[in-house]
């Protein structure tokens, strides 16, 4: 499974993704390893919510999508399913701005794997940060 994540480094999901929601959002694969992905996303005018900032929704979207995404690189028979995801929100990601979504696994156990994600602005400094539980399930 990583090789299909390592062909489509440098290249936009909104054509490769198997996902609807993942094509949507439409970010671009900058590296990839077995458990471990780095995707960035241009903030467009539709992620932003009234105050013209990154709406919380859309920040939780990609997590849980690249959080997703992270588990398939493992390559297990099956679908990883979220039991939660738990997030801070802490600075505003800003309309134009391209943002980057680093995820690792941290365990990968039999029946359940707990992985970690930041978002990072331009500058570096970490827009938000989330763990989240995953269950695996039969397919």
């Amino acid at each position: 499974m990583i090789e299909y994540f390592k062909t489509l480094i440098g290249k936009e999901t909104t054509e490769n993704s198997p996902s609807p929601f993942g094509r949507w959002l439409n970010g671009k694969i900058l590296a990839a390893e077995i458990g471990k992905l780095i995707i960035e996303f241009k903030v467009r005018e539709e992620f932003a919510n009234p105050a013209g900032i990154m709406h919380g929704g859309v920040l939780a979207g990609i997590i849980d999508e690249v959080i997703g995404m992270t588990t398939f690189s493992l390559g297990k028979e099956g679908f990883y399913v979220a039991v939660n995801l738990n997030i801070d929100f802490l600075r505003p990601g800003t309309i134009g701005q391209t943002v980057r979504a680093e995820t690792e696994v941290i365990r990968d156990g039999r029946t359940m794997a707990h992985v970690e994600c930041k978002i990072y602005n331009e500058d570096g400094k970490i827009v938000a940060k989330a763990a989240s539980n995953l269950a695996l399930t039969k397919r």
